[in-house]
């Protein structure tokens, strides 16, 4: 059985220090894919369509899913967009081989936040609904910085191409669909906490416009528009102070945003974090990001085990994954936060020989009683275990153009329609509460507490496969908050173990467990499964889950997409 094995950005015989000294080169791996049609997926047909648009037209990759960010922006408001942020990871196709390279465009806090962001006047955690819906959960959005560093690095057309058909949606118009139309019932009191959001979204009564209605945001086409011909500029120095002005406006208190913020804002470039997983090689997103660790973490702790014996209905199988996943959120929770801020041990978490020693802690026929965190190399601090809310509103997409280049991108504006306050056409992220509430427990501090300039901890997972030459073969991610980093994994499970296509990897019924708890899926279709965890020590709910991925897979000789069938995702062939 594979050895699993951890690397950062960097070839398997350039150590690990050298990478983070930034010393190393980008990886170099075998690039043999043939010049065939790229392909889109993601979670709204129109903001597909919109990249393969942008495909068509001889963008790149890149091009294609700053295209897609910025029609989600229009067509999914509830999910991502420009008031968010996001982490892009692509793997570029060179005749002399192939590079991994990741951003970070992930929101920051203002300079003014500190341990008490989110704390009342006696010192305790306020409320999730107060802390939300004000301008006390918006950081700064990273997007559009994203998306410049990445255009500027990677893109084939010219910036304003990109922005043509999210203009042509916002100002001529779009349907609104089911999925929207069931979010903004749901989301009372936050879609339509301001004025903006009710114009556009609801009724003379107050009741969410129906699936079907034909809609228009000429303010969302204008903010495009003037982004389009001025450049990122337009947003983080011409409107810079009117945002941090109305994030302040909202935000009770004396602290706020303000417009140092939002100029001084950078996507930044961060290490990959790639390890192998039978023969193939996994890359996707470290720190403020969980999920590199969190994926690589499940997988190497299952490596020892003949998952593909098993197979996908085998109730063996299942509680060998949520064992897995207790142990990993355990060490998640307590070490994953900003490493600009904090001590990450990350290679430690994913080292082979801890891994190991972890997965031992996993039978195949009971549970663990009560998973603790381990102590990995790198660990600097004592951390405790912070108090963040449930993550929600989310969007990913992948894509792939004809020279073989691959981007998967997960966007966000964290809970669905953000912080409820918009701006420019659009709403403004509630990313800020993604930090711990509580700054520390016991006197042990937080590492995912509120510092001013801090990124908060995310569980998006852009991650892209690759095989044993070194061939880019799948990207893939999702939505859906804390879950994220388990529905990549579970598709890789049936992709990599159980020989599924990337459509029936995704497609699998999901199992998630982070805590004491095992969370399944009300229509779950392994027969049994219930009843066999629960034989086996477990606590078992059924319920719905906020699940939503998308990916492009290599197939025979050319690429096709996948989408959560559970979502109104789709792919497009360019």
């Amino acid at each position: 059985m594979t050895l699993f094995r951890i690397f950062l950005a960097v070839p398997a015989l350039i150590s690990l220090a050298a990478c983070q000294s930034g010393v190393a080169e980008a990886p170099v791996i075998a690039a043999t894919t043939p010049m065939i049609p790229g392909v889109v997926s993601a979670a709204d047909p129109r903001a597909a369509e919109a990249g393969a648009e942008i495909l068509r037209q001889g963008g790149s990759a890149t091009d294609a899913a700053i295209a897609t960010m910025l029609a989600l922006t229009v067509v999914e408001p509830q999910s991502s967009g420009i008031g968010g942020g996001g982490f892009f990871v692509r793997s570029e196709n060179h005749a002399d081989g192939a590079q991994i390279v990741t951003l970070d465009g992930r929101e920051t806090a203002p300079s003014q936040a500190g341990p008490d962001w989110f704390l009342d006047t006696n010192g305790e955690p306020l409320r999730y609904r107060d802390a939300v819906i004000s301008g006390r959960s918006v950081g700064v959005p990273g997007n559009i910085a994203l998306a410049a560093e990445a255009h500027r690095r990677y893109g084939r057309l010219e910036w304003a191409q990109l922005f043509a058909p999210a203009i042509r949606l916002a100002s001529e118009g779009w349907e609104l669909s089911p999925r929207s139309a069931s979010f903004l019932d749901r989301s009372r009191g936050r879609a339509d906490f301001q004025e903006e959001g009710r114009a556009l979204f609801y009724d003379a009564d107050g009741e969410p416009l129906p699936a079907g209605t034909w809609l228009t945001n000429r303010t969302l086409a204008g903010t495009l528009e003037n982004i389009a011909e001025h450049g990122p500029d337009y947003f983080y120095d011409t409107i810079a102070e009117d945002l941090a002005a109305h994030v302040s406006a909202n935000t009770p208190g004396d602290a706020g945003m303000i417009t140092a913020d939002v100029t001084s804002y950078e996507a930044m470039e961060r290490d990959a974090l790639c390890g192998t997983y039978r023969e193939f090689r996994i890359c996707s997103m470290g720190p403020p990001s969980s999920g590199a660790t969190t994926v690589l973490s499940i997988l190497g702790q299952l490596e020892r085990f003949d998952m593909a014996a098993m197979g996908p209905e085998s109730p063996v199988a299942w509680h060998l994954f949520a064992e897995s996943q207790r142990l990993v959120y355990a060490d998640r929770e307590l070490y994953l936060a900003d490493s600009d801020f904090v001590s990450v041990p990350a290679r430690g978490l994913v080292d082979p020989d801890y891994l190991a020693m972890r997965s031992q802690l996993i039978s195949p026929d009971s549970r663990i009683d009560e998973p603790q965190a381990g102590v990995p190399d790198g660990v600097v601090h004592a951390f405790a275990d912070g108090d963040e809310p449930v993550e929600n509103g989310t969007s990913h997409f992948a894509v792939v153009d004809s020279a073989g280049n691959v981007v998967s991108w997960t966007s966000t504006i964290e809970g669905a329609f953000g912080s409820g306050l918009m701006f420019g056409g659009f709403y403004l992220n509630n990313e800020l509460t993604d930090f711990s509430f509580r700054p520390e427990r016991d006197g042990a501090p937080v590492a995912n507490r509120v510092e001013g300039g801090k990124r908060p901890r995310s569980s998006m997972s852009p991650t892209i496969v690759f095989d044993i030459d070194g061939n880019p073969v799948l990207a893939i991610g999702a939505a859906g908050g804390s879950t994220i980093p388990v529905q990549v994994a579970k598709a890789l499970m049936g992709y990599l173990d159980w020989g599924m296509t990337a459509q029936e990897a995704i497609a699998l019924p999901m199992l998630y467990s982070p805590g004491d708890t095992i969370a399944i899926e009300e229509d779950n279709a392994v027969p049994g499964l219930q009843e066999a965890l629960e034989a086996m020590g477990h606590n078992v709910r059924t319920t719905s889950l906020p699940l939503k991925a998308n990916a492009v897979e290599w197939v025979g000789d050319h690429w096709i997409g996948a989408a959560d069938p559970r979502s109104e995702g789709t792919s497009v062939t360019q």
